[in-house]
């Protein structure tokens, strides 16, 4: 089981974000993310948001930190990315 998380570094509504992702199931990511707190609303089709305040539990919890393209290699490898324009 390994999960991803890049750096707080996404803008948006007044804070800063990091992409939490699994490169073995959206189950895996599911079950992780409810482990820590995270809420279902946080899911984006082939990941969660969580705000930078949240970023040291994901790591407390065993997310590896890697960089923002490390992760969509990582998730595109996987077969789990799911771009804004697919509709499934």
């Amino acid at each position: 089981m390994t999960l991803y998380i890049d750096p707080p570094t996404w803008p948006g509504h007044g804070r800063l974000w990091s992409h939490l992702v699994s490169d073995v199931s959206f189950e895996e990511l599911h079950a992780f993310a409810a482990r820590i707190g995270v809420p279902p609303r946080a899911f984006e089709r082939d990941h969660y948001d969580l705000p930078s305040h949240r970023y040291p539990d994901a790591v407390h919890a065993g997310a590896v930190e890697v960089g923002s393209k490390e992760l969509v290699h990582r998730l595109t490898l996987a077969g789990l990315r799911r771009p804004k324009h697919r509709r499934d």
